[in-house]
This record gives C-alpha cells, sequence and structure tokens, in this order.
C-alpha cells in the first residue's frame, strides 16, 4: 500500500508492517467478502435466514411466516443459495431449506449483537 508522504498526523507507521490476519487478503478475496455482505444488505433475505435459524422449512411456510408471497421469497432464496448461505434438500415433492452451516447463524448473532450495544 503506497502511503502519502505528506501526512501530517503525528503517529508512527511501519511501511512494512502487513496486516497481521493469518491469510493474504487478496483483491479478489476482498471483493468475494464485500458480496457476501451486499446480500446481508435487505432486510428480506436477513429475515429469511432467522426464521431458517428456528427450523428448515419450505417456501410456502416461510412464505406464511413472514406474510410473503412465494415468488418473492423464491427469489430470494435463489440469492441465498447462490451466496452458499442456505441450502435446499428434496424432500418428495417439496425441497426444504435450511441454513448452510453455523456460520450464518454467527454472523447473523454477531451482527445482532453489535447494533445493540
Amino acid at each position: 500500500m503506497k502511503i502519502d508522504s505528506n501526512c501530517t498526523c503525528n503517529h508512527d507507521l511501519d511501511e512494512n508492517k502487513k496486516l497481521d490476519t493469518g491469510e493474504d487478503l487478496t483483491e479478489d478475496l476482498l471483493i468475494d467478502l464485500a458480496e457476501l455482505f451486499k446480500v446481508f444488505g435487505d432486510s428480506t433475505r436477513i429475515k429469511i435466514l432467522y426464521v431458517l435459524s428456528v427450523s428448515s422449512m419450505c417456501v410456502c411456510d416461510i412464505a406464511n411466516k413472514l406474510g410473503m408471497t412465494q415468488s418473492a421469497i423464491s427469489h430470494q432464496l435463489r440469492i441465498l443459495k447462490q451466496s452458499k448461505l442456505v441450502t435446499a434438500q428434496r424432500d418428495g415433492k417439496s425441497i426444504i431449506y435450511s441454513l448452510a452451516d453455523s456460520h450464518v447463524s454467527l454472523i447473523l448473532s454477531q451482527g445482532m449483537e453489535h447494533i445493540k450495544e
């Protein structure tokens, strides 16, 4: 990272010091992370994730729980699946949706904790 030599702040900055994250922060990785956070930027998707954090369910149950159309829920579920936040499992004629893993619940709970501070 190029450092502005015209900086007038009175602090020591080691130009050679790298972020100590334990991993390489490539531009592609940072773009992927930004895209993931964009998915969390829609309140309907957040509502769906919260509903699924309680129980796995089909589109019609999610729609009924949230008072929305199945079409609107299906559209958002597609985005959540593409972002690997939700998985789908066929059960006869129904498709049951659930959170992809415990990271999703953790992101939700950490976000809620952060805004309540």
